[in-house]
């Protein structure tokens, strides 16, 4: 089997991390040899936007705690995608670990 890595690009104003998927053939298989997209939404995309709209202003979303610009023409994609629409990311990285699913 070859080495399989990823990018593991995660929420807005975030760190990145580069993760190795596991090496073990079945397990990788048992995961169709993939980490699923959105595991680490803690609010749907209705929710987010409808709760996160009234706590913030557009504005106050088009900078991460980071200091990066963020380039988004959608205003509701902005509540979307904003981070606390998601789960810690060293949560998420831990507990793929913990399932021996990817290592760092």
């Amino acid at each position: 089997m070859k080495k399989l890595y990823f990018l593991y690009i995660f929420k807005i104003g975030s760190y990145t991390y580069i993760v190795k998927m596991t090496e073990d053939k079945e397990l990788a298989e048992s995961v169709l040899n993939c980490i699923a997209h959105g595991a680490g939404r803690k609010l749907s995309r209705s929710s987010a936007q409808s709760s996160l709209s009234k706590k913030y202003r557009k504005e106050e979303l088009l900078k991460t705690k980071l200091g990066s610009e963020v380039v988004c023409h959608s205003k509701s994609l902005l509540y979307q995608e904003a981070p606390e629409a998601y789960k810690d990311i060293g949560n998420v990285i831990k507990d793929l670990q913990d399932y021996k699913l990817i290592k760092l």
